[in-house]
């Protein structure tokens, strides 16, 4: 179905800066690198220099700047809203390159959010968590507020409990109450359930149930209420005299994160939520072990371009490299040849000296030097500077102790990362569709994992008390990854918060150096086996250093893989959700096109089509249900059409090859500010206030496409199709089809019986509905409709007559 020729793998680095003249001794320069075509390539920000990066806004004129951008190496993000006077996008972008960008004479406007944001919600985390910590010291402490049962509306009886907790404050605290029957009664006869965390103005109040509990027993005359945290306290139950309720039809809980999550944290709660619901839980090892969130240590040395050095270590950093030193010493004497000296892992390079006692060793003769003495060679390697010829001359330097310039806590495992997936259902043997849910591709998308996560935690803790989300976990096979990209994802929350992709290296020396290395790794989201890179198509790089990296393959990266592993391996996966931020889109395949005539990759087909829109509906209004967010309807539709191309993505890597119904949201809609008569992007990493309702707003989304599933597998009904002739003329009649659901129509025009081989109805245009069919010529149409689960409809005949010209 895709095109397997694939084209030479010609530079696309475009010079955004230029090269300074001088660097500060011990600093990490920010310079360019030479490319193919002779041009040079922006670099990133140092992580320990980064204060200058920010999220920018952009207005573009048309589609082809848009274009041009990605094409200059932008780190543009999933952002693009048309504006009267163009198209609005957003890009990572380090005041050197909003300069240069700006004397490009693209409009570079302001920021959308910066280091200082950052900085408040890594406080913000660090307070939540410590808070956590304060609370897990000692079993939580339980006050009982309420305990009562009462009757409304007809004599219909409810219970409406209260209960407090001192760790109430961290949204992991999850209460259970559980009630007898009557005096002497066993403890738990009358039935079990979990209650809500209500919370005001950010503040816990208490746990309770979000609307009175039906009573489908005898009154209790005992109640014991029981928390995660180690905390049980009993109380009697009372009657309520008070005012009448309506009784409520459902009795769900929600809301159970209560900060940003590092994908340790992520794993962690997953893994402890299957060993407390072990019956209807798997944790699935995926195979591949990440890179790690780890580097090698390295050091810069020199003042200028042709003057500078860089040494690499061979460990890593966390495996000794970052005990490595290295210094450059002046010998104090005339005519001293160059030596290295090394002694554990200290090395010292005394430098050449003339017959005046001047230094007289260039930058290309230590790396030569370095790289070529045994002792130091295994240690590490050097480079001179992005290719430079290093004729420049070394100055002296005091013993550098090389670093990886990792800032995660010990407790952030620096070895390969065990990606795991949490399996969801009664039945695990591949009986029941398969939903894919899966998270964070993108490392600097906050707000996704802890979506994914409250998905996982509603239908587990609402299996036993709410028939709908018993409903969906008895009929389906769910999969949920939170984290598609750990080792990227605790970059972005330690190191660089802007960072997109993996933490993998694929740069050779000559953009390998340490100024870099917030540029290294391989976006996941274009790494995939359909509408690559690597066939042509467009909205990925060959640049190691650009922001949508394809990789140096298809499926390069140990992440990619294990995506592609659990879909080939529980082929019932018939759905798929890729939760991305930001922007508030919902997609779907075709995600690629090749530039030239925009080549899409194929379209689905017409009654694909319509289930796409239609399930849209279900699971947009699920989004908006929580606080009024509504996806646009110009956000919704294929990848192509709403956003950009993206090669390589997953979800047509899921619907191309294996024909699973693949969607993708991006969470984060814009917020309409009635001030300033204008929407307001949200970007990443917004304040957890707000991350927090665009997690529980997309989770219910995500909920919502579980029921589509659901109702998919229980879809038995066989689909109609009525012909309906839309004009008549002069030797010419024009017809099309309209069906009782999202189904394909197939037709013969000649009598004969139609089967799915024959004419199948498609699009008038996009967004335009069903194409019109025209005869000429009395006509005998025959035809049947097939829906998405498979359905098929019996064959209706129509004989058209055409009016005599």
């Amino acid at each position: 179905m895709r095109s397997i020729r694939r084209p030479a793998r010609a530079s696309r680095l475009v010079a955004l800066l230029t090269v300074p003249t001088a660097l500060l001794l011990g600093a990490l320069p920010t310079l360019a690198s030479p490319a193919d075509n002779g041009q040079v390539e922006p670099s990133r920000k140092s992580s320990t220099e980064q204060n200058g990066v920010a999220l920018m806004r952009i207005v573009a004129a048309d589609k082809g700047e848009v274009d041009r951008l990605a094409d200059l190496g932008v780190d543009l993000v999933e952002y693009n809203k048309p504006l009267e006077d163009g198209i609005e996008v957003h890009a990572v972008l380090s005041p050197e390159e909003t300069t240069a960008l700006r004397a490009m004479g693209f409009d570079v406007q302001g920021k959308i959010s910066d280091q200082d944001d950052y900085r408040a919600n890594v406080a913000e985390r660090k307070a939540a968590i410590a808070a956590v910590d304060a609370a897990a010291l000692d079993d939580d402490q339980l006050t009982v507020l309420r305990a009562e049962w009462f009757t409304s509306l007809d004599g219909n009886r409810f219970l409406s409990f209260e209960v407090k907790s001192d760790a109430g404050a961290d949204a992991a605290t999850v209460i259970t109450a559980s009630w007898d029957t009557g005096m002497d009664t066993p403890p738990a006869s009358g039935g079990t359930a979990t209650m809500s965390r209500f919370t005001d103005a950010g503040q816990y109040m208490y746990h309770r149930f979000t609307s009175p509990l039906a009573l489908t027993t005898a009154e209790p005359n005992r109640v014991t209420f029981t928390s995660s945290k180690g905390g049980t306290v009993k109380a009697s139950v009372t009657q309520w005299l008070g005012k009448p309720k309506e009784a409520p039809d459902e009795h769900y809980v929600s809301d159970f994160v209560d900060h940003y999550m590092d994908p340790t944290e992520i794993t962690e709660r997953i893994v402890g939520l299957a060993a407390e619901f072990p019956k209807i839980t798997q944790i699935i090892d995926l195979p591949n072990l990440t890179n790690g969130y780890r580097r090698k240590a390295q050091a810069q040395f020199g003042t200028a371009a042709a003057s500078t050095f860089y040494v690499t270590t061979k460990a890593w950093g966390h495996e000794g490299g970052n005990d490595t030193s290295v210094s450059l010493i002046n010998p104090g004497a005339a005519n001293q040849p160059l030596t290295v000296l090394v002694a554990g892992k200290t090395v010292v390079v005394s430098l050449a000296t003339d017959g005046t006692g001047a230094l007289t060793s260039t930058a290309a003769q230590v790396v030569a030097a370095l790289n070529a003495d045994a002792a130091a060679s295994a240690l590490l390697t050097a480079s001179t500077y992005r290719g430079n010829a290093g004729a420049g001359l070394v100055a002296t330097a005091g013993a550098t102790r090389l670093s990886d310039n990792l800032q995660a806590p010990p407790s952030i495992s620096r070895e390969p990362f065990q990606m795991k997936a949490l399996r969801i259902g009664r039945a695990k043997d591949g009986s029941k569709p398969g939903v894919y849910l899966y998270c964070q591709q993108h490392a600097r998308e906050w707000v996704t994992p802890i979506t994914c996560l409250e998905t996982a935690e509603r239908l587990l803790r609402n299996y036993e008390q709410d028939a709908k989300t018993r409903n969906l976990v008895n009929g389906l096979d769910i999969f949920i990854l939170p984290v598609v990209n750990p080792d990227g994802a605790h970059y972005s929350m330690y190191d660089f918060n802007s960072q997109r992709k993996n933490m993998t290296n694929h740069c050779p020396d000559a953009t390998a150096d340490p100024a870099n290395r917030n540029s290294w790794g391989v976006d996941l989201n274009r790494n995939q086996n359909v509408g690559s890179f690597y066939d042509g198509y467009n909205g990925a790089s060959s640049s190691c250093t650009s922001g949508t990296y394809a990789g140096p393959s298809e499926q390069s990266e140990p992440e990619a893989k294990n995506e592609d592993w659990l879909i080939n391996t529980y082929p019932n996966i018939k759905f798929s959700m890729n939760t991305h931020s930001y922007g508030g889109y919902f997609m779907w395949a075709p995600g690629a096109y090749k530039t030239a005539g925009r080549e899409v990759l194929p379209r689905t087909d017409f009654g694909t089509e319509n289930f796409f829109w239609n399930a849209s509906s279900k699971i947009l209004s699920a989004v908006q249900s929580h606080r009024g967010t509504a996806i646009w309807p110009g956000r919704t539709g294929p990848t192509t059409d709403v956003l950009y191309s993206a090669a390589g993505n997953s979800a047509d890597a899921h619907w191309y090859n294996k024909g699973i119904i693949a969607w993708n949201f991006e969470v984060g809609a814009d917020k309409y500010n009635p001030a300033t008569n204008r929407w307001d992007a949200v970007g990443f990493q917004p304040e957890f206030s707000e991350g927090h309702e665009e997690a529980m707003e997309f989770s219910s989304g995500q909920i919502a496409i579980l029921e589509v599933a659901k109702a998919y597998a229980a879809d038995k009904s066989k689909p109609t199709a009525e012909l309906v002739v839309k004009s008549k003329g002069a030797g010419t009649t024009d017809f099309t089809f309209a069906t009782s659901e999202a189904a394909n129509v197939y037709y013969t025009l000649d009598g004969s019986e139609p089967t799915t081989s024959s004419l199948k109805l498609g699009f008038a245009g996009y967004r335009e509905g069903a194409e019109r069919i025209t005869v000429t010529a009395k006509t005998t149409v025959r035809w049947l409709a097939v829906d998405i689960a498979g359905n098929v409809g019996t064959v209706q005949e129509k004989v058209l007559n055409v009016p005599k010209s």
